[in-house]
């Protein structure tokens, strides 16, 4: 099943890692990991149903959520490490190698019962506590993927052949925590963006309609700006997939020196977290896609469910390695603790 937007989608048709089905007919939930593996699910029905009231404990497959124990969460890159790693990517940037790249740690824990562990519900208990414009469930346990998301980011929408995206960068408690190096960090990843879509979009058709919007959410403001195009004839999903992932504001400027980067520097891979989370109306030539963040995913591969959320931050030579380390755990308390089940409603 999947959940967005208020629409519950069910009855699992197929499903595919080839883009180009996304071209052809039917509602398609989509789950595209960072390192690149896709997951499309085409399902027959879908109907109204909003997300069960916050505080649920029962999801639709009936076993409910219990979470993990606040205190047994653990992170791919503690604090010395990730400023560290902040540190060494300002040395990149003094040599040349990069304008900007974006760090990030995968946090961990064990869930205590496999029995609860139904990612709708937990779905549901974020959409009480931190909604989201971009929150959604796809549970197929089958095939690997059991995510929630709580994403404030839009990485692809689609209307026919106009293509957009909505790149966050610049995070604070208030607006006024932003500093000019939040707003110089979205100009960065703006042009990115254009690049990308440019890639795949009519010459002369890249606009950009808003710029370091703010944007409040719970807990936190966003810089948020726009950038849109028209898709250039014969161009697809495949191309247009090929073309911007990953999202440039979760990777860096130039992209393929801020990647480089991460793969050095980072000990865990972000799998569904700064991916692509979302759906695909293929009938009536729309899609809304979002940046994998704010994003809970349960790992069985190694028997035991395993609860994991990704947060990080965008580095520049401007950055404060301790302020950047402070950003990941902003980015992290609220839902962390939602997950865990300590977060007052």
């Amino acid at each position: 099943m999947a959940r967005f937007g208020g629409l519950l989608v069910t009855g699992l048709r197929e499903v595919t890692s080839d883009p180009a089905a996304l071209d052809s007919t039917g509602f398609w939930a989509v789950a595209h990991d960072f390192e690149g593996r896709l997951i499309c699910a085409r399902f027959d029905e879908l109907r109204p149903d909003p997300t069960p009231p916050g505080g649920a404990t029962t999801g639709a497959a009936g076993g409910g959520w219990l979470g993990p124990h606040p205190d047994s969460w653990h992170s791919s890159l503690d604090r010395t490490a990730y400023t560290a790693g902040v540190r060494r990517i300002r040395e990149h940037i003094a040599a040349g190698e990069v304008y900007q790249a974006n760090l990030c740690r995968v946090l961990s824990a064990p869930l205590p019962d496999p029995a609860r562990t139904d990612i709708d519900a937990l779905t549901a208990l974020l959409a009480h506590g931190n909604p989201a414009p971009y929150a959604g469930t796809i549970r197929l346990p089958s095939h690997g993927v059991e995510i929630a998301t709580a994403s404030p980011e839009l990485y692809l929408r689609r209307q026919g052949d106009t293509v957009s995206s909505g790149p966050i960068k610049g995070t604070g408690r208030t607006e006024h925590d932003l500093l000019e190096k939040d707003h110089a960090e979205n100009v960065m990843i703006v042009d990115l963006v254009r690049n990308d879509l440019g890639r795949v979009c009519e010459t002369g058709s890249i606009t950009v309609p808003d710029l370091c919007v703010v944007e409040k959410h719970p807990g936190l403001v966003h810089l948020v700006s726009t950038v849109q195009g028209t898709l250039r004839a014969g161009a697809g999903w495949p191309e247009l997939l090929a073309g911007t992932f990953p999202p440039g504001s979760v990777t860096g400027a130039p992209k393929s020196s801020a990647l480089r980067i991460i793969e050095a520097l980072e000990t865990a891979p972000r799998g569904p977290y700064c991916g692509a989370i979302g759906w695909v109306d293929a009938d009536r030539g729309q899609a809304e896609l979002a940046v994998g963040i704010r994003t809970f995913w349960i790992d069985r591969t190694e028997g035991r469910p395993v609860l994991r959320f990704g947060t990080g931050a965008g580095i520049t030579w401007g950055s404060d390695p301790e302020r950047e380390w402070d950003e990941t755990e902003l980015k992290a308390a609220r839902l962390v603790a939602i997950a865990s089940g300590t977060h007052l409603f």
